[in-house]
Formats: C-alpha cells, sequence, structure tokens
C-alpha cells in the first residue's frame, strides 16, 4: 500500500486548495441524494502511448463514464494519479464540484483535456504508479469513509521500472480490495484499446469500479440496471467481490405434480407462483436452470442446498443434485427439485382476506436460497485468454485469485405467491347482505306502518289505530279500564281482562 494512506499536500498553494476543497465536498454529511463519486485517471509512465496517441480513446471514454455515471446532484471529484513523491502529490484533483446537467459534459472535458503523462519530479523520468495508494486516498481522505462510488482507469501496471515495490503493491492493492471492510462491491471491466506511443504501446486498459458499503453497493447496482453505463462499456464487467454472494440464479422450467399452481419468472427477478384457491397439492416439482452468475470464475467443485422461506414456513428443498462441478460463468445446469408449498397457511376462501381480495389476489412474499458449501472458484480460460491478449506479456493480476476464505456462497431468489380467488364468495356475502338489508327494511317497515283493529267492548263494535309494540288500555262505556291491546309484527292479543269484562278481538 501507500506509504501515506492520506492524500499528498501539493507545494503549489492553488493546488493544495483545490485538493481540500474535493475533500471537504466528498466527505459532506450523507443526504438523501446520490452518493458521492471519485474518478481517478492514472497518468503514470505507461500511460504515455494513452496520451500520446492521436487515435487514443482513451480521455473520451473517461469522460463517457464519467457522464454516464454522475448524475446531477452528485458529489464528484476527478484525480490524476500515478505515485505520490516529494513535490509531485498523486492523487492531484482535476474537478471537484456538484453535478450539474447543463455544465456536467464541459467541465468534465476541459478538465481532461490539460491532463498529460506524469514525470517525476527534478527530471525526465516517467512517473510510478501505486494503484492502492489511490484507491485508499479516494476511500479514506476524498470519501473519508462514507459510503460512494470509486472508479479506476488504469493499465494494471504498477510501476513502469518494475522496482522492488512492485509485487508489495499488488499484495496491498489486493489485499485493500478483497479484505479492505470499506469495500462491499468490486468491478472489473478489461477493455480493448490499441494505442501506440513514441515510448510504448499497449493494447487494452481496465476499468475497476468499487462500491464503498452498502449504499454504495446499491448505487451500483441501481446504474447497472439503468442500462447507462452499458451504452458506454458494452463488455461484460468481471466480479472481483462479493464472491459469496449471487453466485447463481435460478430460473424455472417446469412445473410438475402441482394442479392449480403455475409459475413465472419476472422480468425484475421474482419468481412467481399463481395458486388457484381450491389447489391442495402439498408439493411441486419445479424443473430449474442453475446458472453460474460468478463472470469470470469457474465453480470447480461446490456441495448444493436449498431452503424455502414462505408464508411464515421454513422448509427445506430436496434437490435432484447435490452438487456442481466445472461449471463456467454463464453455463447453466438442469436442477430438479420438490418443493413444499405452503398451502396449509393459504387464507381459506371464505376469510377476511380472500372475501377481499375476490378477483384478484392474495400476495404472499419469501424466498428461495441456494447454498453452495465446499466452493472452488477458478478463473476461466476464456477470461484468461482475454486478459493475456489485452495485456500480453504482462502477469495474470492477483487481484483476480479468489481469496481462500471464501468456501460458500449463497444465493437468494425472492418469491411471491399470489393465491387467486373466484368471485362466488364475495357474491354469496354480498347477497346475504341485501338479503339482510331487505329483512330490516321490512322490519322498519313493520315497526312504524299504522293498522287498525276491530274490538266488541260490551256489544259495542270499535276501531282502534294501534302499531306494532304499543299497548292501549281499552275502556267500557263508563269509562273503566276492561283490558289490555297489544300489538306485534304478528298480530295483536288482548291482556289484562278485568274479570266479567266483555271484550274480543273482532266483531
Amino acid at each position: 500500500m501507500a506509504r501515506d494512506p492520506r492524500l499528498a499536500v501539493e507545494s503549489h498553494a492553488v493546488r493544495r486548495a483545490a485538493l481540500c476543497a474535493a475533500a471537504a465536498l466528498l466527505a459532506a454529511p450523507a443526504r438523501a441524494a446520490p452518493v458521492s463519486q471519485v474518478f481517478l485517471v492514472q497518468n503514470s509512465g505507461w500511460m504515455e502511448p494513452f496520451f500520446s496517441d492521436p487515435a487514443s480513446q482513451y480521455k473520451a471514454l473517461v469522460a463517457e463514464v464519467v457522464l454516464a455515471a454522475a448524475r446531477p446532484g452528485d458529489a464528484l471529484l476527478l484525480a490524476a494519479f500515478n505515485q505520490s513523491l516529494p513535490g509531485a502529490p498523486s492523487p492531484r484533483a482535476l474537478l471537484a464540484e456538484t453535478v450539474a446537467r447543463d455544465t456536467q459534459r464541459a467541465h468534465v472535458t476541459a478538465a481532461l483535456n490539460g491532463l498529460d503523462t506524469a514525470q517525476k519530479p527534478g527530471g525526465a523520468a516517467l512517473a510510478d504508479t501505486d494503484l492502492g495508494e489511490a484507491v485508499g486516498a479516494a476511500i479514506g481522505t476524498a470519501l473519508n469513509h462514507r459510503a460512494g462510488l470509486v472508479w479506476l482507469f488504469t493499465n494494471n501496471k504498477n510501476s513502469p521500472n518494475n522496482d522492488q515495490a512492485t509485487a508489495r503493491r499488488n499484495r496491498d492493492f489486493y489485499q485493500l480490495i478483497h479484505q479492505g471492510a470499506d469495500i462491499t462491491k468490486a468491478l472489473a471491466f478489461p477493455l480493448r484499446m490499441p494505442v501506440k506511443g513514441a515510448r510504448y504501446s499497449a493494447n487494452g486498459l481496465m476499468v475497476y469500479v468499487f462500491a464503498i458499503h452498502a449504499e454504495g453497493a446499491r448505487e451500483l447496482d441501481a446504474l447497472l440496471r439503468s442500462g447507462r453505463l452499458q451504452k458506454v462499456i458494452t463488455e461484460a464487467p468481471a466480479r472481483l467481490k462479493p464472491l459469496d454472494q449471487d453466485t447463481v440464479t435460478l430460473a424455472p422450467t417446469k412445473v410438475e405434480d402441482a394442479p392449480g399452481v403455475a409459475f413465472s419468472m419476472g422480468a425484475d427477478g421474482m419468481l412467481r407462483a399463481d395458486v388457484q384457491a381450491d389447489a391442495r397439492a402439498p408439493t411441486a416439482k419445479i424443473h430449474w436452470r442453475l446458472v453460474n452468475a460468478m463472470y469470470p470464475y469457474t465453480i470447480v467443485s461446490a456441495s448444493l442446498a436449498a431452503r424455502s422461506v414462505l408464508a411464515g414456513e421454513d422448509r427445506p428443498i430436496a434437490l435432484g443434485v447435490e452438487r456442481v462441478s466445472a461449471l463456467a460463468p454463464g453455463a447453466s445446469l438442469p436442477l430438479a427439485s420438490l418443493m413444499q408449498l405452503p398451502v396449509a397457511r393459504l387464507p381459506g376462501k371464505w376469510s377476511g382476506a380472500a372475501i377481499a381480495a375476490a378477483g384478484s389476489a392474495v400476495v404472499l412474499l419469501g424466498s428461495i436460497e441456494v447454498r453452495l458449501g465446499e466452493q472452488r472458484l477458478e478463473l476461466s480460460q476464456g477470461f484468461r485468454q482475454r486478459m493475456a491478449a489485452l495485456f500480453p506479456g504482462d502477469p495474470l493480476p492477483d487481484i483476480f485469485t479468489p481469496p481462500s476464505q471464501v468456501q460458500g456462497s449463497r444465493a437468494l431468489l425472492p418469491i411471491e405467491v399470489r393465491v387467486h380467488y373466484g368471485m362466488a364468495p364475495l357474491l354469496a356475502l354480498i347477497g346475504a347482505g341485501f338479503a339482510l338489508l331487505g329483512a330490516l327494511a321490512a322490519l322498519a317497515v313493520g315497526l312504524t306502518r299504522g293498522r287498525t283493529v276491530l274490538l266488541t267492548v260490551e256489544g259495542e263494535l270499535r276501531t282502534v289505530s294501534t302499531r306494532a309494540g304499543m299497548r292501549q288500555p281499552i275502556f267500557d262505556q263508563a269509562g273503566r279500564r276492561v283490558a289490555e291491546l297489544h300489538t306485534t309484527l304478528f298480530g295483536h292479543t288482548l291482556t289484562d281482562l278485568r274479570e266479567g269484562a266483555q271484550v274480543r278481538l273482532g266483531r
């Protein structure tokens, strides 16, 4: 690693002020806006042909990557780097600003236009390179160990003179990436760019991107999903880190022995199971394609195990294959599995959830986890050949050697179970509701409707007005109370009859 993990202080006051301003900008308190981004552009001796060849697309590539990656509102630092020496600090800030859409291209282009191959102080010797120093400074000083993205444009040569410190700096760079706690995700893009200068020639260069902390990894994933970067760099990224997560993908190809259940894979990577409400199959035999998603690594060997977590149930998935071997990046392996469906936990068709989802579906979220144990990885032959063609005569960087401690990995496949319920329960409930409303309406009418009753009191015919629920006293011609008329929804009765009174209903 670098002798000093901090950005060196330039002797020139203007450069020192610019670098301090850049560090202050990117070390500002975290915002809700997109994360900060640092772009490190190598300009050491071995980069001479990238600057001197009139056909070189080096600066144009850097500019387009910056424009694709940095969004308005991002805190941006563009810096040149080689190897820090007294009087020649590295990295050196070229541009530090909050990105504005209208000025971004002009500012980035102007900052790169004046960049050329760096020389050592006090002579014509070309500058050496320290990759670990540059990345460490970007993380520790520019970002102040906060979340962000660090981009590195390099030809992978750590010293033009091949001095004795080269191997040490390579090891430091390897450890910074694979063992450093700050870097959560790291990708590399080997690119073909043949250039020829007065001193050297080259076939290609490497673009690295390091995501700092989980927020930086999410920002990098969002950038890759957006497709903006792929419009500039069409090559597939080589994964450096992590090598223990999302190592394989699963895609269903066929489902057996599950009447009323259909599986599909969404464009968002979500596995969806559409289940009819009357489906009661306890298990489903699912055929998958297990794909190695760890480009550029071949899975030499690994054990396989899987589980499902769905509707509150954690169940093992029986796999038809228990080991995988010689699975090249991007290659697939047919895999059969027996998966238990959580039918006992599905809402019944008369449940509140089912009634509310009538005509649509009740959604249950879960995941399928695939674990690879005793994992052995090695670089694919295709990638080795590509690196040899882009960087002829150079040893393959140790950075691509899988860390020995990564002996297991896991991949999570989100699953969404949609239970479809018909309209019959809802229609039945609606019908019952209308019937109840009708009965209540009839009751209300019956309670409020006036009625007439014929009574005979001591031979005299009387007509009495009443309604349901009323109790009316009945008097004889002398004014004495002789009975009480009780009216209900179902008729009339005479109660509390006086002894000897001549009172009856009707004539």
